[in-house]
């Protein structure tokens, strides 16, 4: 399990808990009078889909608009694939070739 994200609410941790797939844990952390709240679990693009990481929905949108022909942003495409590049390395992950320009 690698952290997948920080949270500063526990409402919002525990929803983003509930959503992702695989082992899972949430642990609180505190710092002086702050409590945040770290989520553990699978890091895969599926989990990190679900949390609405990395800009994953825009890169869905996009892929759907290129494939039925429809205009779209081929500048916004290379900002999401090189922060997916970088996710990519930080998680040991592969960015699947259809997702590519």
């Amino acid at each position: 399990m690698k952290l997948l994200n920080t949270y500063e609410n526990r409402d919002d941790a525990e929803k983003a808990e509930s959503m992702i797939s695989g082992p899972k844990r949430l642990a609180s952390e505190r710092d002086g009078t702050e409590t945040i709240y770290n989520l553990f679990g699978d890091a895969t693009w599926t989990n990190f889909y679900k949390l609405e990481m990395f800009n994953l929905l825009g890169l869905k949108e996009l892929i759907e608009n290129k494939q039925t022909g429809k205009t779209y942003s081929k500048s916004k495409h290379k900002e999401i694939l090189s922060m997916l590049g970088y996710a990519a390395s930080r998680f040991d992950l592969v960015i699947p070739p259809h997702w590519k320009i």
